[in-house]
């Protein structure tokens, strides 16, 4: 099956809406990249950002609907500018030319047969940086397929094990099915981890989890599927940030932060298990910094 704009089919929702046309459908993106930023961030895992900072590039719109979005305006409001894939590839150069560890593409997945002609210009232009796909995990295998020798890194978010979890929150289907799919077709591509000699990803995969209150049980069963399909040796990030904004008021369950008690149960369960790699944020800090709490030699204990 092949990749296509003019009967859209990158992503799980499969529109079938004629891009090319500049016709919409769920994710509202049209023929061209919309883009809301692209800047240095400094705030990524620590072997993403590094002392200089990643290249991260965020595109507007999205193929999710999450009641919880922290960031909607982007996503689901589609604040940003239309840029062409020539326009695209030269962003990629500028960030190199800043010091960027990588080229962070957020938000990609809508955008994909796009990002990978501009990936090519790029890279005839001198673009020699590990490419980050950055996205909801929510991702149609196919189109993964298509990216392959052109991604380094997948940085893929898992954020829900009940289907009807997703459907409520996130307003899509089959989301567990679906994304452990994907996942699987990540590690196929990029395998273990790689790093520089200065710690910096260069190519491999790590997968997030945002801890959802009163969520914690979906937690622990992501938990241990990553470690049962991925291996116990998978790179993890764990993600203490939420906080209710957008839409969640409208939902009891998810409507406050979560709890040094919620976090702890999932850190104690990640000892339990013997997942080695990863990070996982403390409660208290910048809502964006991350603070490595386990590493190659195991969880190191507080």
């Amino acid at each position: 099956m092949s990749i296509t704009l003019k009967k859209c089919n990158l992503c799980p929702h499969k529109c079938g809406i004629n891009r090319l046309e500049n016709k919409i459908g769920i994710c509202k993106a049209t023929n061209n990249v919309k883009l809301a930023l692209a800047n240095m961030h400094y705030f990524e895992e620590p072997c993403i950002s590094g002392k200089t900072g990643s290249g991260t590039v965020f595109f507007s719109n999205c193929n999710l609907n999450c009641v919880f979005c922290q960031n909607y305006k982007i996503s689901q409001l589609g604040f940003g500018e239309e840029i062409t894939t020539d326009r695209l590839a030269e962003i990629f150069i500028e960030l190199q030319k800043r010091g960027a560890n990588n080229i962070n593409l957020v938000s990609p997945t809508i955008y994909s047969l796009q990002i990978k002609e501009a990936i090519k210009k790029a890279k005839e232009l001198g673009l020699n940086l590990p490419i980050i796909y950055n996205s909801s995990g929510y991702e149609d295998v196919e189109a993964l397929k298509n990216l392959d020798g052109y991604i380094d890194v997948y940085l893929p978010d898992f954020k829900y094990y009940k289907n009807e979890t997703a459907l409520e929150y996130s307003k899509i289907k089959n989301y567990f099915n679906i994304t452990t799919l994907a996942l699987k077709e990540m590690k196929r591509q990029v395998g273990n981890l790689v790093f520089d000699d200065n710690g910096i990803i260069q190519k491999g995969m790590i997968v997030r989890h945002m801890i959802l209150p009163s969520h914690i049980m979906e937690t622990i069963r992501i938990l241990d599927w990553i470690k049962e399909n991925l291996g116990d040796d998978t790179y993890i990030s764990i993600m203490a940030q939420y906080f209710p904004t957008n839409k969640a008021y409208l939902y009891k369950e998810i409507n406050r932060k979560i709890t040094k008690k919620e976090l702890n149960i999932v850190k104690n369960y990640l000892e339990k298990i013997n997942m080695q790699n990863g990070y996982i944020q403390k409660i208290g800090k910048h809502e964006e910094e991350f603070v490595p709490d386990f590493n190659l030699e195991g969880i190191r204990k507080k």
